[in-house]
């Protein structure tokens, strides 16, 4: 008999609303998720205090961690104590080091984890990835996907905006990635899988064209339900190809050149936008930047603090931050002296 589907892998619940994170112990009742009630509870040393007090009410005896970064070692510590507790989930609330450090952490010891996210600054919430720092650079570590997700969106306006808006970059970044895998797969054969790309479009698309921002909650709904969507679209491709291509390949180079310029999701925007400004496709390029400019992020290097030599410095190095992955940037195979012609035109054209 043919095989008539593929099973999917999914979080067992995803929920986006005010007050989430107080109603944590009504989730973690499912006995999917829990069955016994031993739980931990991850948090960063930013909100600790008060995300503590909020859930304490409803998880009653829950071992609370403190996550004191984003960095292997912090996801390494946790780990060990999640091993020496015999935790059956642990619960990371935060934003995305926070999280990203639960994650490792519990696949290190071998339990589920339950994200609630309290900022929605990249699709890290759902991927099956965790960006961690190391000897003062930074990696990607495959980790499980998340079992349930909480975005609560009274953490989510209380953030800072700048990093909330940087989630739409993240996003929008995903229709240049796919561009990359369906060159990938015309120039090299890369195989590419359809429903990966369809969910990593459609979180994009949905984001693109909206004229409200961070200020509605009928917005943040929408990016967040985004960013979860563009993680799963990872899960279902088993790898980061749908949402992270030549676009991400600069975003690497500049945290490897210059550390600390701007965070995750502004560069995938402005590494987005240059991409199509590559592949000169006019129409796209400007939904891009219309896009990022509507929700104040950066568009073009000086934006985020850049000259326009350590740009295309940036764009030289990038395809070596992801060896094997096609993209247009490994397709034009551009020479140091033409990058640095195109940032110019680049900039001349879409600088304020």
């Amino acid at each position: 008999m043919p095989l008539l589907a593929r099973m999917l892998p999914a979080p067992l619940h995803i929920e986006v609303r005010r007050g989430a994170v107080a109603q944590l112990g009504a989730l973690l009742a499912d006995s999917r998720v829990a069955t016994s009630g031993r739980v931990a509870v991850a948090v960063g040393p930013g909100q600790g205090d008060h995300i503590e007090s909020l859930i304490a009410p409803t998880l009653g005896e829950a071992e609370v961690f403190r996550v004191a970064d984003g960095s292997v070692e912090a996801a390494v510590s946790l780990g060990a104590d999640l091993r020496k507790g015999a935790y059956e989930v642990v619960v990371g609330v935060g934003g995305g080091r926070t999280i990203d450090a639960t994650k490792y952490g519990a696949s290190l010891a071998g339990i589920p984890m339950v994200a609630v996210a309290t900022n929605l600054s990249h699709d890290g919430i759902c991927s099956p990835t965790a960006s961690l720092v190391y000897d003062g650079g930074k990696g990607t570590f495959g980790v499980p996907m998340p079992l349930a997700i909480l975005v609560d969106l009274d953490f989510v306006h209380s953030a800072p905006q700048a990093l909330v808006r940087s989630g739409v970059g993240d996003v929008v970044s995903n229709l240049s990635a796919i561009q990359d895998w369906h060159l990938g797969n015309l120039e090299r054969g890369e195989p590419i899988d359809g429903l990966a790309c369809s969910m990593a479009r459609t979180a994009a698309e949905a984001l693109i064209g909206r004229v409200d921002s961070v200020e509605s909650d009928d917005f943040l709904t929408v990016l967040a339900e985004s960013l979860i969507l563009s993680g799963m679209s990872m899960v279902i491709a088993g790898s980061s190809r749908p949402a992270s291509g030549g676009d991400h390949e600069i975003l690497h180079a500049v945290d490897q050149l210059f550390p600390g310029t701007s965070n995750h999701g502004e560069l995938a925007g402005i590494g987005a936008a240059f991409c199509f400004f590559l592949r000169e496709d006019a129409p796209r390029l400007a939904q891009v930047t219309d896009c990022l400019r509507r929700h104040e992020l950066p568009v073009v290097p000086a934006d985020i603090g850049l000259t326009g030599e350590q740009f295309a410095q940036a764009v030289v190095l990038a395809p070596a931050t992801r060896p094997g992955r096609y993209t247009i940037l490994e397709h034009l195979r551009l020479s140091e002296s033409e990058i640095r012609d195109r940032v110019e035109d680049y900039v001349r054209a879409y600088g304020r």
